[in-house]
Order: structure tokens, then C-alpha cells, then sequence
């Protein structure tokens, strides 16, 4: 008998299955899968191979993805590497091969690749926070890193990969004003489960990337020791606590990130809901 998984989570489907899941689920075909990286600046991963369908979430520059089907039309489906997200990317975003030991990553919410150490120079791609990258060089005069893509990074930009910044909520306000995207990860665009992940990578902590996964990580908190960068989990919407009573988050109520009391929130819950006002809303407290 096929034991239940998380279609995010388990690359697994009726007529194929990865071959380590092989014992685990029914599935008509197994294979081991094949080693891709992207290489654009981030590419929308979705539940169907169908460009009109919702992005369940995004890839990014650097992350690597291991293809299980490599279809006629373009699609490719398979699992991310840095969540462990399942789902259809564009062919056209990745290349075959293990992605390149990164060696930074983009610590700001975006920046440029550049064809050469001049910032004069027409840029060649925009990345986001989290893109990985491979440095082998420096420019002459220290600014700049060489990247083993044949591009530069400002080098203020980019950060070791094992470098922290304990402080998530610092790094969830560097996204203030970002535009709310259902699925995103990116300056572009991000949502609140995107940017809660994106805030405790800097961190070093690799959460899952939906709130309802999110809300199922880490330690649980009492509400009445919540602190700054708890996670405060609500049906559907995760938060991050500032530890003075407001949150952060990406909210498709502005449609962007912003920063507001924790309570006008809850109020708009318990209307859109029914819910009294001294009915709880809030559903779990997780923190690393």
C-alpha cells in the first residue's frame, strides 16, 4: 500500500516516482533522477506543466533541481534542492550538471551580475536574495568578485555562505515595499511564507516554504513569550514578530511587505472570518 506523502514534498506520481521512493509509493515507472541548476534569475515552479497555472513557488540562480521527467513540451518536473520542493519548471531555466559549490550568496533583496568589475557596464541579470554564487577571483582594486558564470558581483553585495545575520527581522524590512506575489521569493515579488524563508536562511536555518509546513517547524512558543523573530502562524498567513507588539510581512492587503500592529491583523481575521473578539486567531508560535 502507497504510504501518503506530500505532493509538494515527494516527487511522486501515479506513472513515475523517484527511484529512492521505490518500497514507499505506488508508481507505475522509478527513475534516479539527473542532476540540473538554474541559470536564470528566478523561474516560476508549478504544480502542472501549464504556463497559466499558479507559481507554487520559485527557483532561484545557483539552486540546484533534480529532473525526474524531461518532457517534449519544454516542462521539466522534478524537486528542488534547497526545499526539497516538488513540482514543473521551464526547460529554458536550467542546465544539465551539478550546480557549482557555491561560495556566496546575494545578501541584499536584488543585485547585478555584470560582464565586467565597471558600473558603467550594461548589466547581464538581476538576482535576488539567496541566488547562490561561486566566486574564484576578486577584481584589482577589492569591489568587485569574479564569478565562476564568467560575471562580477559588487562584492558589498554578496556574502559567504556560511556568514549569519541573526537578526531576521533586519532582513525581512530590507523587503519593505516589495510588491505581494502568491508563490514569490524574489525583490520582484514575495509572499508571506517566501519572505519568512528567506529571512531565517540569512539566519542559517532552513525552514520549509509553506506557512503550513512553517507553522509545524522549529520549537513552539508560548504567546506570552513571543520575541523578536518568532514566527506567528495564522490560518494560511505567517508573520514575523518585531518584539514590540507590530509584525513584518508580505500581506495581499497593501500587496507588499509592510510592517503593522500585530492586533490590526488580527482584526481583519476575526471580520473576514466572523469571529469574535475574543475569539483566538493566532495558531502557533514557532521559533528556531
Amino acid at each position: 500500500m502507497t504510504t501518503p506523502f506530500d505532493r509538494r514534498l515527494t516527487p511522486a506520481r501515479d506513472d513515475l516516482a523517484a527511484a529512492f521512493l521505490k518500497g514507499k509509493v505506488d508508481a507505475a515507472r522509478f527513475v534516479a533522477g539527473e542532476a540540473f541548476h538554474v541559470i536564470v534569475a528566478h523561474a516560476g515552479l508549478r504544480p502542472r506543466p501549464e504556463a497559466a497555472c499558479p507559481i507554487d513557488t520559485e527557483i532561484l540562480y545557483g539552486e540546484g533541481f533534480t529532473v525526474y521527467e524531461d518532457r517534449k513540451d519544454g516542462w521539466l518536473w522534478g524537486q528542488l534542492d534547497t526545499d526539497g520542493y516538488v513540482g514543473y519548471i521551464p526547460r529554458a531555466a536550467v542546465t544539465r550538471g551539478e550546480a557549482p559549490v557555491a561560495s556566496h550568496v546575494v545578501a541584499v533583496p536584488r543585485s547585478h551580475l555584470y560582464p565586467a568589475p565597471d558600473l558603467k557596464r550594461p548589466t547581464v541579470i538581476a538576482l535576488s536574495m539567496g541566488a547562490r554564487l561561486r566566486a574564484v577571483g576578486e577584481s584589482a582594486d577589492g569591489r568587485w568578485l569574479a564569478l565562476s558564470c564568467g560575471r562580477f558581483i559588487y562584492k558589498a553585495h554578496a556574502a559567504l555562505v556560511d556568514v549569519r545575520v541573526s537578526d531576521l527581522v533586519v532582513t525581512a524590512e530590507s523587503f519593505l515595499g516589495t510588491p505581494y506575489l502568491w508563490g514569490g521569493r524574489t525583490a520582484a515579488g514575495i509572499d508571506c511564507s517566501g519572505l519568512v524563508q528567506t529571512a531565517y536562511a540569512r539566519a542559517g536555518h532552513y525552514l520549509p516554504r509553506d506557512s503550513d509546513l512553517q507553522a509545524a517547524w522549529g520549537t513552539g512558543v508560548a504567546e506570552g513569550d513571543i520575541r523578536r523573530g518568532d514566527i506567528l502562524c495564522y490560518a494560511g498567513h505567517v508573520a514575523l514578530a518585531r518584539g514590540d507588539g507590530t509584525i513584518v510581512h508580505a500581506t495581499a492587503t497593501p500587496m507588499a511587505v509592510t510592517v503593522e500592529p500585530r492586533a490590526a491583523l488580527e482584526e481583519r481575521i476575526r471580520a473576514e472570518k466572523g469571529l469574535g473578539p475574543d475569539q483566538p486567531v493566532l495558531r502557533a508560535v514557532r521559533r528556531a
